[in-house]
């Protein structure tokens, strides 16, 4: 036979989009519609409902930017319609390829009950499963005019991202508000015709069962008659029914569908537009559930059920309904999605505790994984974390964004820094928002790397990241996929059944140990530094908020503000939300994100201050409170001030100055660089001879794409040393010495003070920038006289080593690396730290000199990506690092903790001894609070902090009735161990309730 693949697939894939698609719909009416413009912020149902409405004629020109009009559709049902299905089909301007991403609606009926909500995959309304004709139809549409900002040309800087900036001009032309019968038949040979093309596609192309497929193709559409689609539709469809019914092979991959939207609690639209996207999606999907009895939807975030509860509680009330049926799936057990490289492991903490608590307080369900398909990198501390937070299993897809090296799993064990492990799995499609094609499903089976020992995936099913979700097109795919010849099956599945037989089936699973890093999104760990020093000011400002409210409540009766401190935690939560901490959001939301952290910061200091007060009472002693573990005279506790160390020196030389105390001698050059760092204690200098640390390099900033999120390896091709100086000068004042440096470049300026203090080993370097660059990159170099094999850069809990050579293309990616306080490079008997009170982002490279190995580390300071936010960071920005001389991880842990949590003096007549202490090298204490069941008891967490064993104490400064372990959210675990003798592994982290 002649071959006509490319005829029949032709012939078969323009009759379906040209004639079958079109009439899925046969006769039509039109809606009467008038609609009523908001000039603010959206209003609640209750109040559109009742709003006066006047004409308007479809085809007119409707919604500003980040407006919200309201629609009333009013019509009857045709008499000759009865007994037929009739839908509503609204198009607002959509383009289909932009769902989640431009205008989309939410529709009520007269009495204010959620229908569903449409958007540019969803355009239909249900009126009637066969209606009686004649019967009335009035809907209301709460319609919202978001702008399209990653349009076909993606990428280019726009103004639409904030309402202060965006353009009143309308965006959106309503081409069609009418009522129309449905036709079953004709929607099910669409589906049927879309699942065999697939299939065909995806099989070899000599494959007999692909040859059967065709010519069941040409069969259909030879029966197909297309001036009457509708009455000949069965006829076509039961001719595929044979290539339909042909079930799979036993040996076929097996897919677990789960309904899902991935609906970013903010991105390129704000926190209010998001709670307006998740109860459009939320009320589409329990429609959804409703129609079909095997679908299942899955959706995470706390955070965004509390949103529909309290802004949308007609919508909440068919979630939770659902939620009782088994049909709608809390997932991931977190607050939000949040990121999980910055966040602090008391955030992750809080983002489990939150999250659970809300879904077992709601629902009576808890989630038994962690669901986080769209953050960017994931914390080697993650998986002790997740265990010790009582959770089973993990799930992402992003690693497959990276750019360079195939992450060679699919379902494996990742183990962690303390050696915990989590059974995690990537799913082979590579997308959190599948369609179910016929592409995606033979992704799938083809590459699915454990497919020698294991046969299962998982698919999350829906639009994502602007919402929408599941459609009926996807379900009714699924149903053809279930059983399918030459396809893998799908069967909706709950994602803890899947974890469960995936696990069972795995018996051996591979193992990947440490972090999993994005080859990707490397400028998020820079991009909006306000965002990101308000992030880190707000999670500090709590820790002490909890401490001292817990000390001020056992010592002296203060009643414990657990409400104010879950609002607090709760807010900071939301703004950890991996679009917005990581900077990747439009300028709205790091605008509304940096009110918002300076709000945290503020309530959560008045906690303290109230709590402080109250311990020390009313007096004229200086009492210093110390918040820190392992440091002030006191730990966690207050006591007075100390006497003071001897002056620092200052002499000039050569025109720049020598700083000096009985620890370091400070060499700062004419230019303001720092020439030489002699730790006085071994004779070292930490700068190599001939070098200068504390110099500013200004990159080009240009990656190819994703502008706020990437930084692409190239940008090193191109750098200024900024090493002109304004003025330098230098003083000495309260026993610190200062040198002032000041530069100005390009558009921007810096105000530099380089401080060394009585008797400390780290160079304090306050840095003032007022910054107004475009697609620049600044970074802070030390050039730094230690052989290194590794950095060591602090994470939740702990620190992670990375290589500093790049023998592999996996070293090579890791250009840009992530660190919360301190970065640390040494030789067993001398090392070097960098501490930062509000940077995330390092790089490193080692040079070979006649001298030896050098290693050179610089800080990425700040970004002026022009996409999503074309201003971004445009202003002043304080940044405070420091050069810790002679370090290692105990001093270079103490010294980050000192530069972020700083004692507080305070006027009061007593001195307060700490509720608690530890004993124990290494072992540091991260927070006290009350426990979250409001029972009093004291919740203590300590974790090993060097990477080796630790043995300690934990001294309890109270009457109580014992200590015992538990789990990281506070609850019971099996076995634990009781009493104040602690043994703690390699970054172990344990949580202590300490019974009063």
């Amino acid at each position: 036979m002649h071959d006509d693949t490319n005829l029949t697939v032709g012939r078969a894939t323009r009759v379906l989009n040209e004639r079958v698609s079109p009439a899925a719909y046969s006769s039509t009416v039109p809606l009467s519609v008038s609609a009523h413009a908001l000039t603010g912020e959206p209003i609640t149902p209750e109040e559109g409902l009742t709003l006066e409405f006047t004409p308007f004629e479809v085809d007119s020109a409707w919604g500003p930017a980040w407006g919200t009009t309201w629609f009333k559709l009013t019509g009857s049902v045709p008499a000759e319609w009865a007994g037929r299905r009739v839908e509503a089909r609204v198009d607002l301007g959509f383009d289909t390829n932009m769902t989640g991403f431009q205008c989309e609606a939410l529709v009520y009926r007269a009495d204010g009950s959620p229908v569903k909500s449409i958007n540019p995959r969803n355009q239909w309304i249900p009126i009637a499963d066969a209606a009686e004709g004649d019967e009335p139809v009035e809907l209301y549409l709460e319609a919202a005019s978001n702008p399209v900002l990653l349009d076909y040309h993606p990428f280019l800087p726009t103004q639409e991202g904030d309402i202060e900036t965006s353009s009143p001009e309308p965006l959106y032309r309503a081409r069609r508000m009418e009522l129309a019968v449905f036709e079953p038949e004709v929607f099910e040979l669409s589906l049927d015709l879309e699942v065999l093309l697939g299939l065909q596609a995806e099989l070899p192309a000599s494959e007999p069962r692909r040859m059967h497929i065709l010519q069941a193709l040409d069969n259909a559409l030879d029966r197909l008659d297309l001036q009457h689609i509708v009455e000949t539709a069965s006829e076509a469809r039961a001719q595929l029914r044979d290539v339909l019914d042909s079930p799979a092979d036993a040996s076929s991959h097996r897919i677990a569908a789960i309904g899902h939207a991935h609906i970013d609690s903010a991105w390129l639209w704000p926190l209010r537009e998001t709670i307006r996207k998740v109860a459009r999606t939320a009320s589409s999907m329990t429609e959804l559930i409703d129609r079909d009895p095997d679908f299942l939807y899955g959706m995470s975030s706390a955070q965004q059920y509390e949103w529909i509860k309290q802004h949308r509680p007609e919508v909440y009330a068919r979630v939770k309904d659902a939620v009782e049926h088994g049909r709608f799936l809390p997932l991931g057990g977190m607050w939000v999605e949040s990121d999980t490289v910055m966040p602090t492991g008391e955030s992750l903490a809080r983002q489990f505790a939150y999250g659970q608590r809300f879904f077992e307080r709601e629902f009576g369900v808890r989630s038994k994984g962690v669901w986080l398909p769209d953050s960017f990198g994931y914390s080697p501390a993650l998986p002790q974390l997740m265990r010790r937070a009582g959770f089973e299993w993990f799930f992402t897809q992003k690693i497959s964004w990276n750019q360079r090296n195939v992450f060679p799993h699919h379902s494996f064990l990742w183990e962690g820094i303390d050696g915990s492990r989590v059974f995690t799995h990537f799913p082979p499609m590579d997308t959190y928002s599948s369609e179910l094609s016929g592409a995606e499903v033979a992704k799938s089976s083809r590459q699915f790397r454990e497919n020698r020992v294991a046969s299962r995936s998982i698919a999350p099913v829906g639009w994502g990241d602007g919402g929408g979700g599941t459609t009926r097109e996807m379900t009714g795919k699924a149903r053809r996929l279930a059983n399918l010849e030459g396809s893998a099956r799908v069967a909706w599945q709950h994602p803890d059944d899947f974890f469960d037989e995936a696990r069972a089936e795995l018996t051996d699973p591979a193992v990947w140990v440490g972090e999993l890093y994005l080859e990707l999104h490397r400028g998020t760990l820079t991009s909006q530094h306000a965002t990101k020093a308000g992030n880190r000011r707000a999670e500090q400002a709590l820790i002490e908020a909890e401490l001292w409210a817990a000390t001020a409540a056992v010592r002296e009766g203060f009643a414990y503000p657990y409400d104010e401190i879950d609002r607090l935690w709760k807010l900071l939560l939301l703004h950890q939300f991996h679009d917005i901490l990581p900077g990747t959001s439009i300028a709205w939301v790091h605008r509304e994100a940096a009110a918002a952290l300076a709000g945290v910061v503020s309530d959560a200091q008045a906690i303290a201050a109230d709590a402080r007060r109250t311990l020390v009472g009313e007096g004229n002693r200086e009492l210093v409170f110390s918040p820190s573990s392992v440091a002030g005279p006191v730990p966690l506790g207050a006591a007075p001030a100390a006497a003071s160390a001897p002056a620092v020196s200052l002499t000039e030389r050569d025109g720049g100055f020598v700083l000096a105390n009985e620890q370091v001698s400070i060499v700062v050059s004419r230019e303001g660089l720092i020439t030489s760092a002699i730790d006085a204690a071994t004779g070292r200098d930490a700068i190599p001879q001939g070098m200068a640390a504390n110099l500013l390099q200004l990159h080009q900033d240009f990656p190819n794409m994703w502008d706020a999120w990437d930084i692409d390896r190239f940008y090193r091709n191109r750098v200024d040393d900024l090493r002109g100086v304004e003025s330098l000068s230098a003083t000495v004042t309260d026993g610190v010495a200062h040198v002032t440096v000041e530069r100005t470049f390009s558009q921007s300026s810096v105000r530099q003070t380089i401080s060394l203090a009585p008797g400390a080993k780290t160079v304090v370097l306050r840095s003032e920038i007022d910054w107004h660059e475009t697609e620049k990159l600044l970074k802070l170099a030390f050039p730094l006289d230690v052989h290194a094999a590794n950095t060591e850069a602090e994470t939740q809990f702990g620190f992670h080593a990375r290589p500093t050579h790049v023998n592999t293309s996996w070293e090579a990616a890791k250009f840009e690396t992530s660190m919360h306080r301190f970065v640390l490079v040494r030789e067993p008997d001398f090392g070097v730290a960098l501490v930062n009170d509000s940077v995330y982002g390092y790089d490193t490279t080692r040079d070979s000199t006649d001298a030896g190995v050098t290693t050179t580390v610089r800080l990425s300071l700040l970004r002026a990506p022009r996409f999503p936010d074309p201003e971004t960071d445009h202003g002043t920005h304080v940044i405070t690092t420091g050069l810790v001389v002679g370090a290692d991880p105990q001093s270079a842990t103490a010294a980050g903790i000192e530069m972020n949590a700083p004692a507080t003096a305070v006027m009061g007549a007593r001195e307060v001894q700490p509720v608690v202490s530890v004993t124990g090298d290494g072992i540091v204490i991260s927070s006290v609070k009350l426990a979250d069941d409001h029972s009093g008891d004291v919740i203590v967490r300590a974790y090993e902090s060097l990477g080796r064993r630790a043995s300690g104490r934990l001294d309890v400064g109270f009457r109580n009735g014992g200590v015992r372990e538990v789990s990281l959210i506070e609850d019971d675990v099996d076995g634990a161990r009781t009493g104040v003798d602690l043994s703690l592994t390699p970054f172990e982290v344990r949580t202590l309730r300490i019974t009063r």
